[in-house]
């Protein structure tokens, strides 16, 4: 008998390589898994975020998901001699939440949301998902 073949039980010869292959995507299938993993369900960080709530709206061609933009207070400069203000787009993806959100459009807000690497379509167009109200205001006018 050669060195890379064995016999199975049932007297069959069995290659060396067709084993070699079978692990190979065995091992090709757990790293991707471990990749996707790591770059769409990986919690990459977390934090509050305050400000007035511009808008939520619930948009999307095939997933219909909740987005928003909560403008914070300060201005900066993208560029010398343009001013414009602090905008944070995100996500959500509890319906109840997104609704109360939505019916106090323009209060002030303090927003909990995960940072993920990247974003999925069911889950947002964003990759920063607000999961919780930690405190809102309504804004003096």
């Amino acid at each position: 008998m050669a060195e890379n073949t064995f016999v199975t039980p049932a007297g069959k010869k069995k290659n060396g390589f067709r084993k070699f292959l079978g692990w190979l995507v065995v091992i090709i299938l757990f790293i991707g898994g471990i990749l996707i993993w790591w770059n769409y369900y990986y919690v990459y960080g977390e934090g509050v975020k305050s400000g007035e709530l511009n808008y939520v709206v619930k948009k999307g061609n095939i997933f219909k998901t909740y987005e928003g933009k909560l403008i914070q207070s300060g201005f900066r400069s993208k560029t010398l001699g343009s001013v414009q203000s602090y905008e944070f787009e995100f996500s959500v993806t509890d319906d109840s939440l997104a609704k109360i959100l939505m019916t106090n459009s323009g209060n002030y807000y303090d927003l909990h949301y995960k940072e993920y690497k990247g974003a999925i379509p069911w889950r947002g167009y964003s990759v920063f998902i607000v999961d919780k109200i930690i405190g809102t205001k309504p804004v003096a006018r």
